[in-house]
């Protein structure tokens, strides 16, 4: 019963997304004439048994017999009217709130955003820009020259200017004046703050120019030359040799002479070890790690991701630092979007698309629901506001205003009374504010995020309509927490409380509770220091109790010798004893595992087998009368409430 319980309140928390609309939705049975549909069984009968859910006949039949049995007690607590204690109600409302703001923000935000980075880290993208630096917070006029000047930049381009060329004279970037602008390839996901920029890359046709781009960093005008699929990782180790230090052919012999060498068998790692002059990997046989793309040269890269195999080496190969022989350890490109997901929610929760993602999201949900607004309402307040409102003197009028400040959809109507409770509750941000900002500019930020979580609130009220598996979650989980109360009331409470109740139960099923026989031992501890002593100890053991032998020898200033009283039976002597099974009988001298001391053991009594009493036994005793208890309330509930099976639609999900 225990297990049961705790299974179907495990299902609470588990999606019911894939389930097909209740119209199309037929019943599988009625408890008391609420329905039951073939998709809440047919989940959680899945989820349940996992791949042991083969969907024979017999497995859905006790299936069946189990989720009826849930269904009963669930009508029991409704009839109770256990949903309408006040405890079980503030617990149902804080999981609300607590899912709902998951499921709005991961499915809303994070899943879709998550998704978008997948898709995209499947290619890598080859961009250009030109850049026109203006600060994040810059003024509205400084702003908007900077985007004059991006916008003049581009139609010089437009025109036929050479794009590098205009990067080179142009760009603020200031890598430009040696790279015309060149990025190179990329990959998801670009700098926190550089999200618009990710998008054009991976929206804008090839080679085409953008519109100006606003970043952290300014304007950007981008350019995309190809995309390709993603490279992924590389682990590899390289042998290098500056040209700087072969004045002579640039150390092309001796890059040459080691490939031959390698080609003749000998090691990689060895050669990398003696000869070269990457100071940081050559102690580690020339070990890299793993890299990405854009990190090194792009003679570097393309020669190391064009290597097929592992182990395989390519030939000498030059760069602006000098010669390299480059080895493939592994490559790692992208995993399945199940594993990737992980990492890249993580990223993605750091990076400021996610706020801007949220805040696309607030505004959809005010164009849906049609945000009406009362400003006069608002500009009235602002009007009466004194300057200490921007301290910890100024308090929330007692009496609120109901007057409506604006409102969502048909019935979501929040007051001007509900705002200022809202002030009175924002002091710290109101203090905070207090330094060099207008009473009526506090006010309007407020406001807007006091809107903005008035439309989180709204979107929550409409999860129900807009997302059926949310509200099938939600009631999986207050049906979870009735059957809890339920079984507590009806089982568990009474198989604890009743006392009377249990001794009579326990005089109908006290023969499965039994002692086998058992000795009354004790068990001797010497200490190393008097280990010589134990057969003197044993000796007198024989005929003498424990409390004589440990007056006989131990001391005041030192005790040699303990006694361990234990009771056995007669099944668990060989694990315990080891010895002949009889009153006064003593074991031989056995040495401690964990230390040099040594001990025996003497039966001092033999117990015959008996009944346990309850007091012994009621552990064992509760759990059973707890099981008799649910039998017996699952029996009252059949005859209570009529369970009415549609043996058609069960028919149907047999699978032979």
């Amino acid at each position: 019963m225990k297990k049961t319980i705790q299974t179907l309140l495990l299902l609470v928390f588990c999606s019911m997304s894939g389930l097909v609309a209740q119209n199309d939705d037929p019943v599988l049975f009625t408890v008391a004439g609420h329905p039951v549909h073939v998709s809440e069984f047919n989940y959680i009968y899945t989820k349940t048994n996992g791949k042991e859910a083969d969907f024979s006949k017999k497995s859905l039949e006790e299936y069946l017999d189990l989720y009826v049995r849930f269904k009963l007690k669930v009508q029991r607590a409704k009839e109770l009217q256990l949903d309408t204690i006040p405890s079980l109600r503030k617990e149902l409302d804080g999981y609300r709130r607590q899912l709902a703001d998951s499921y709005l923000i991961d499915k809303e935000v994070t899943e879709k955003l998550t998704q978008e980075a997948y898709e995209r880290a499947k290619q890598d993208v080859e961009i250009s820009h030109i850049l026109v630096i203006v600060g994040e917070n810059a003024a509205p006029e400084d702003t908007l020259e900077a985007y004059n000047k991006a916008l003049a930049i581009r139609k010089r381009v437009e025109k036929g200017e050479d794009f590098g060329e205009v990067a080179k004279a142009l760009s603020d970037d200031k890598s430009a004046a040696n790279n015309g602008g060149h990025i190179g390839f990329v990959n998801v996901l670009f700098p926190n703050g550089f999200y618009n920029l990710e998008t054009a890359a991976y929206t804008l046709p090839i080679g085409e120019l953008s519109e100006p781009v606003r970043t952290n960093s300014g304007y950007h005008i981008l350019k995309v030359h190809s995309r390709r699929p993603a490279r992924g990782e590389l682990e590899a180790a390289h042998i290098l040799i500056r040209s700087e230090k072969h004045p002579g052919d640039g150390g092309k012999s001796l890059i040459d002479s080691l490939y031959q060498q390698l080609q003749s068998g000998t090691s990689f790692e060895a050669l990398a070890k003696e000869y070269s002059e990457d100071g940081r990997t050559a102690s580690k046989g020339g070990y890299i790690g793993f890299f990405g793309i854009n990190r090194f040269q792009a003679a570097f890269e393309d020669a190391a991701f064009a290597l097929k195999e592992n182990d395989a080496y390519s030939n000498p190969i030059q760069t602006q630092v000098g010669w390299h022989i480059i080895k493939r350890i592994s490559r790692r490109t992208i995993q399945p979007y199940a594993i990737e997901k992980s990492r890249l929610q993580t990223q993605i929760k750091r990076d400021a698309r996610h706020e801007q993602a949220r805040l696309a999201m607030i505004a959809r949900i005010k164009e849906e629901a049609g945000l009406k607004e009362n400003q006069a309402v608002l500009k009235a307040l602002v009007d009466t506001l004194p300057e200490t409102f921007l301290t910890f003197k100024w308090k929330a009028p007692q009496e609120k205003s109901s007057k409506i400040l604006f409102q969502l959809g048909e019935d979501f109507k929040v007051s001007l009374g509900d705002f200022t409770d809202y002030l009175g509750s924002a002091s710290r941000q109101r203090i905070r504010m207090g330094r060099g900002t207008a009473v009526a500019d506090a006010v309007d930020q407020l406001y807007q995020e006091f809107i903005d979580m008035s439309c989180m609130k709204y979107e929550e009220e409409q999860l129900e309509k807009k997302y059926p598996e949310f509200k099938m979650l939600m009631r999986e989980y207050e049906e979870g927490i009735l059957l809890f109360e339920a079984t507590k009331m009806e089982v568990w409470d009474k198989a604890s409380q009743d006392t009377a109740g249990l001794k009579v139960f326990h005089e109908r099923v006290k023969d499965n509770f039994r002692w086998d026989e058992r000795a009354v031992a004790v068990t001797y501890n010497v200490i190393p220091e008097a280990a010589e002593q134990v057969e003197t100890i044993r000796a007198f053991a024989k005929g003498h109790s424990s409390d004589e032998v440990l007056a006989k020898f131990n001391s005041e200033e030192k005790a040699i010798v303990t006694a361990e009283n234990r009771t056995v039976e007669k099944k668990k002597n060989d694990l315990f004893f080891q010895m002949p099974w009889k009153a006064g009988e003593v074991s031989e001298v056995k040495q401690t595992s964990r230390s040099r001391g040594v001990y025996f053991t003497k039966i001092e009594d033999i117990l015959p087998a008996r009944n346990k009493t309850l007091d012994e036994a009621r552990g064992y005793i509760i759990a059973e009368y707890q099981d008799h208890l649910e039998t017996q309330w699952v029996k009252s509930l059949k005859s209570k409430y009529k369970v009415e099976i549609k043996q058609k639609e069960f028919n149907k999900l047999i699978k032979e």
